[in-house]
């Protein structure tokens, strides 16, 4: 547990204040004085939010390199990490008084933490950071009353994910097959998908038995980018049922664009990593799950790669509620990046509770309508509302985060109960 007390000194700089030993405090409350503080540099943020996280996350990977085996570098490259940081701060400073409304936000964090194995003393480490860059970006106005309600700010969050994701561990390690940290898995067999996506099973090396796992769960996997000499994580959906002996998860090639470079953990396994290759695996997690215990219709909706945790959870239902009714709707560019199209259409054909719309943004002299796609164009759920609109049904959405947004969207005008939309969106969000 988190028993530390930020202090800083006047003037202290950053090279200083990094080496810091926490002090051990016994914990306390905050104050209403700090909570008013913390709440009074909420416009600092939102004007200088990303600059701060900017900064903390090169000062702290500069002086720390051995937490690059933590951190995606892409979504350092790209921006989508500091933003991400950036909005996460913004967001518990607005809601430093009813922490109720970051449960949702700490346990999405909280599971893939704990998927990298953070560890207590690592959070020290991160709030020494994050105040020096506050200090730095904001200047005088970062004074010492600031700079120690946010020291106090910060270490009640930390308890927050402390506990939160102790308890995962806790779990975990309960669980029959289960493990904490890192396992070593091989690549047992290797599947074509689609001209983008490969699926990987995956092997404990030891053969021991895996754990069961929820439908719409992850794991990570770590490997080494001779690119960045360093080893990468990264979380990839679970894409099947659990059969106790093997994982399969499904990986897009990532190419590069203007914006971001190629997927470099994707690149190296869809390259580097054949068949008996070695890898590092976590246990399982996530927090966006289908419900199973429910007996209400489900519509899962995925684009692209998205599709992932959307095949185990519909494989899930056909398995082990047949009387649920479901619908699965697919966005995607064209046959050819397809993938799992023959298992969607055999698991259509064999249970008549299941339906499913895909839609092909374009279509190729190969693709036929009704057998390979059913819609020409983007995601429209006014062309399917009476497929869709389900009675007390429950809807599931993975994709990119337009994607998304433009189906939540749409479902909330449809007049969709908000509680009934879940959630996943692929690394780090940008707003």
């Amino acid at each position: 547990m988190l028993a530390q007390r930020f202090i800083r000194r006047p003037g202290v700089s950053w090279q200083t204040c990094k080496s810091f030993t926490l002090r051990s405090i016994p914990k306390r409350n905050l104050t209403s004085e700090q909570i008013k503080i913390v709440q009074s540099t909420i416009p600092a943020l939102e004007q200088h939010g990303i600059a701060i996280t900017t900064l903390f996350y090169k000062r702290l990977l500069d002086s720390h390199p051995e937490l690059k085996n933590i951190f995606n570098a892409t979504h350092q490259v790209t921006g989508e990490q500091p933003a991400a940081l950036a909005h996460a701060v913004w967001a518990y400073a607005s809601n430093i008084e009813n922490p109720a409304a970051l449960q949702t936000t700490i346990s999405r964090i909280g599971h893939k933490h704990a998927s990298l194995g953070i560890t207590p003393e690592q959070y020290p480490i991160v709030g020494e950071g994050l105040l020096a860059a506050i200090k730095t970006v904001l200047g005088p106005a970062a004074n010492d009353q600031v700079i120690d309600a946010w020291g106090a700010a910060y270490e009640k969050l930390a308890e927050y994910f402390i506990q939160f994701e102790g308890e995962l561990y806790r779990q975990a390690a309960a669980t029959p097959g289960g493990w904490k940290g890192w396992r070593k898995f091989f690549v047992s067999d290797k599947v074509q998908e689609s001209d983008e996506i490969i699926s990987f099973y995956l092997t404990p090396v030891d053969r021991d038995a895996l754990p069961t796992y929820k439908p719409g769960q992850f794991v990570t996997v770590r490997c080494f980018v001779p690119e960045l000499a360093s080893y990468q994580p990264r979380q990839y959906s679970l894409s099947d049922v659990p059969n106790g002996k093997s994982f399969r998860i499904s990986v897009k090639k990532a190419a590069a664009s203007d914006t971001r470079p190629a997927g470099r953990v994707s690149n190296v396994l869809h390259e580097d990593l054949p068949a008996g290759a070695e890898l590092d695996v976590s246990m399982p997690f996530g927090d966006f799950v289908l419900d199973v215990n429910a007996t209400t219709p489900v519509v899962l909706m995925s684009g692209g790669v998205g599709l992932t945790p959307m095949m185990a959870m519909l494989k899930t239902l056909v398995d082990q509620a047949s009387w649920r009714k479901v619908v699965f709707v697919h966005a995607v560019r064209n046959g050819r990046v397809h993938a799992m199209k023959a298992a969607l259409s055999e698991i259509v054909a064999n249970n008549p509770q299941v339906r499913r719309a895909v839609f092909y943004e374009e279509v190729t002299d190969q693709d036929q309508q009704g057998f390979d796609y059913d819609f020409v164009g983007r995601v429209e759920l006014s062309k399917i509302k009476d497929m869709v609109l389900l009675p007390g049904a429950d809807f599931y959405i993975c994709g990119p985060l337009p994607f998304m947004k433009a189906q939540s969207k749409a479902l909330m005008l449809m007049g969709v109960d908000e509680e009934r939309v879940h959630m996943e969106l692929f690394g780090s969000p940008s707003e």
